[in-house]
């Protein structure tokens, strides 16, 4: 059993494939190095068993790991890249993930997050005012990119005019992710990350001198029981907020988007049911997740519901196919807003739940409560968007989309 996450038809639309997968036992890929799990019950097992771990280097000797796949997640020849992106908290386990989760998570709690609501509905309405003006906008940079762009900018003090300077930073520093990545991406994802690592240097040292009301001030001041962040985990965390309070809610509006445009009737129910708006964010991103795939590590000898895994190598959780698993959801393939039971992984599970989900539920928030409060009608393009090539982010490079006020 394999499958080719490159593929044109594959890329348009996953979820065939990720039918045949579940009715066929995980299997291992050469390419990827990684043994693929794509049932609902495997990926969020696996999520919490910590027999698994995002790390390695502390459980399993060099020697006993794959080279190939040490180099894919360690890459020598990107240092940079290595020491921040795969040194931030999200990449570790306990303890020192524990320690710097808790040095950061009040940043991103759910009163934290509404905090920031009325200024992301003030961006919302702003680019909504222009694009009904317009009768049009391009979805993805008009809209769904500066919202939680703002938001990430003003959380980390960013001045508006350095802002696309982080949307090319961001790019380029996730493409390394990707096992499809070329080894020109590879190098852009290094310039990038020391470019940022040098911006936020600076800006390290200013809130030192100038402290402000704004999260990098804050982590440089944060202290629980004596403890404090080192230089480079405060740029990590800069790093990584960036990357992941950004990437995925930018493809989470615009894949919503365009679900939306090719189910009028979801978004007739959708703007007839503003209380439903927080059930129908959670179906949105089952629907179609923006993060398809994250890699854990094997950190022992076991056996998986009858596959053998040896420690030092690595397993692919398959989200968007646990996300439409039918052993788990009730017709998987449909866009139900109202869907009530609805547990998705889309935000991962364990010890690593992604820490910014309370930001990113109130971005989708303000994102689609906005769209169905002023417009009518969503019309998508005649031809079939470009996407993303990647297998750990789904989205669309470009929306075009027209609106029709309410």
């Amino acid at each position: 059993m394999s499958f080719d996450p490159y593929d044109p038809e594959f890329l348009r639309d996953p979820y065939p494939t990720y039918r045949r997968l579940r009715a066929a036992p995980p299997f291992f890929d050469e390419a990827w190095g990684l043994t693929f799990f794509s049932r609902y019950d495997d990926v969020t097992g696996i999520l919490r068993d910590r027999r698994f771990g995002r790390d390695v280097r502390h459980a399993v000797p060099r020697e006993e790991v794959d080279p190939d796949v040490y180099e894919r997640i360690y890459p020598s020849r990107y240092p940079t890249w290595t020491r921040l992106i795969r040194d931030s908290f999200i990449d570790l386990e306990p303890p020192r993930h524990t320690r710097i989760r808790r040095l950061v998570q009040w940043a991103f709690s759910r009163r934290a997050s509404e905090s920031y609501r009325a200024r992301m509905q003030e961006t919302a309405d702003r680019l909504l005012d222009r694009a009904l003006e317009e009768g049009r906008m391009e979805a993805i940079s008009d809209f769904a990119t500066p919202i939680p762009l703002t938001m990430i900018a003003e959380l980390l003090g960013i001045p508006g005019g350095d802002q696309p300077r982080l949307v090319a930073w961001s790019h380029a520093i996730v493409r390394l992710f990707d096992q499809g990545c070329t080894e020109a991406e590879a190098e852009e994802a290094e310039r990038a990350t020391r470019e940022f690592a040098e911006y936020v240097a600076d800006l390290l040292a200013e809130r030192r001198a100038r402290p402000g009301d704004d999260l990098v001030s804050s982590l440089v001041a944060a202290e629980l029981d004596g403890d404090r962040l080192s230089e480079d985990e405060l740029v990590a965390t800069c790093i990584l907020t960036l990357n992941a309070g950004h990437e995925a809610t930018v493809q989470a509006i615009g894949n919503g988007i365009l679900a939306l445009a090719r189910d009028p009737e979801a978004f007739r129910w959708l703007r007839s049911h503003p209380e439903a708006l927080g059930t129908a964010v959670e179906e949105l991103l089952r629907f179609d997740t923006p993060l398809q795939m994250f890699e854990r590590w094997v950190l022992e000898d076991l056996e998986w519901e009858g596959t053998p895994l040896r420690r030092g190598t690595k397993v692919g959780l398959l989200f968007g196919s646990a996300n439409r698993d039918e052993r788990r959801f009730v017709d998987p393939d449909r866009l139900d807003l109202s869907r009530a039971d609805n547990p998705h992984v889309s935000f991962g599970g364990g010890i690593h739940f992604c820490v910014g989900a309370p930001l990113a539920r109130v971005e989708m928030e303000v994102a689609f409560g906005t769209l169905a409060r002023r417009v009518a009608r969503i019309e998508g393009p005649d031809v079939e968007p470009e996407r993303v090539p990647s297998l750990v982010f789904r989205g669309v490079r470009a929306l075009p989309v027209e609106l029709v006020a309410a």
